[in-house]
């Protein structure tokens, strides 16, 4: 009996093991995309900014730096929002490990 109960704490410590691992591997994967993503947007939104500029810059150059100084103002803030919404999301780390082990307890109950 208690080898049976060590094998299976041992099996839910490697499942557990590995799904910390898996989520450390797509948190790092999911920064690296990001970063890259957002250097090329800011380079593109940096560029697309300036020709917009010289394009206008004759005749309304303070009112397009203007309006594009509030638009990227409301993307930034909206954004934000987003990041609030998914922080406050629940995670499902170790979801596997808990099912698991409300199983394995269901099943080493007394049974009446």
């Amino acid at each position: 009996m208690a080898s049976t109960l060590l094998s299976i704490c041992q099996t839910r410590l490697e499942l557990l093991s590995n799904e910390m691992e898996e989520e450390r591997l797509r948190i790092g994967q999911m920064l690296l995309y990001g970063n890259i993503a957002l250097f090329f947007f800011g380079l593109a939104i940096m560029l697309l900014t300036a020709f917009i500029v010289v394009v206008f810059w004759d005749s309304y150059r303070l009112q397009v730096l203007g309006s594009l100084a509030a638009l990227f103002f409301i993307a930034g803030l909206l954004v934000l929002n987003a990041l609030r919404r998914v922080a406050k999301k629940k995670s499902k780390l170790f979801s596997a490990s808990l099912a698991e082990l409300a199983d394995d307890r269901d099943l080493l109950a007394p049974r009446q």
